[in-house]
């Protein structure tokens, strides 16, 4: 096993073994600097909509409860193929790896364009929060405090967007590197590691679908 592995070993770590480690480790600590930020976001919608409920429940209703039950089911769906594809890779079955990948990348994608229309509809809505937001009907009363609702929603969205444009971009790499042939049996931390992140930003968004579309419907 210390021949088919050394090659991949960095010259600062005894052996593979060591290296896997010291990865995971590294990964884990981020991932825990990544709760925190995630945190923060959470924290403030909890005291917020503790602060104004009503306002928080209607506003929620502007969105679109069937796109987004759509897109967690495609991000289980991401993350399932994200675990084949780690899979695979500790199988060293190459074909297979390219395919999980390529379907993640797919999934990670639709979720993407999924979240741009929804967004490009909150605009035409003017529910875009800014001098040209517009909060109409029988709640037009409670426009500041909905204007505050989809502030956080477009801050906690936009930023697990941002982390999936990260984890395509990361699939992308992974997949030409892969078509080279460099993951197997032998070594397959790289694929490892960025499931663990890839899962991560799934996990953000099971949190998120109930707390900006589900809470205050009934």
């Amino acid at each position: 096993m210390a021949d088919t592995t050394v090659a991949y070993v960095a010259h600062h770590f005894d052996d593979a073994e060591q290296q896997k480690d010291a990865a995971s480790l590294g990964m884990w600590v981020f991932l825990v600097t990544e709760i925190m930020f995630f945190g923060g976001l959470f924290t403030a919608y909890v005291i917020y909509r503790s602060a104004y409920p009503e306002a928080f429940a209607h506003a929620s209703h502007h969105l679109n409860i069937l796109l987004g039950t759509t897109n967690t089911g495609v991000l289980i769906g991401s993350s399932l193929t994200m675990a084949l594809a780690v899979h695979a890779a500790q199988l060293g079955h190459q074909r297979a790896l390219q395919l999980f990948l390529v379907l993640t990348i797919v999934l990670g994608s639709v979720f993407l364009g999924i979240k741009g229309y929804e967004y490009t509809h909150k605009f035409h809505e003017g529910l875009v929060p800014g001098p040209a937001f517009t909060y109409e009907g029988e709640h037009a009363a409670e426009g500041p405090h909905a204007e505050l609702f989809f502030s956080l929603y477009f801050a906690m969205t936009g930023l697990h967007a941002l982390h999936m444009v990260i984890g395509i971009g990361l699939m992308c790499v992974l997949l030409v590197l892969a078509r080279r042939g460099t993951y197997g049996a032998a070594y397959f931390t790289p694929i490892e590691m960025s499931g663990l992140y890839w899962h991560f930003v799934d996990i953000v968004w099971i949190f998120l679908f109930p707390l900006l579309y589900l809470f205050g419907r009934h």
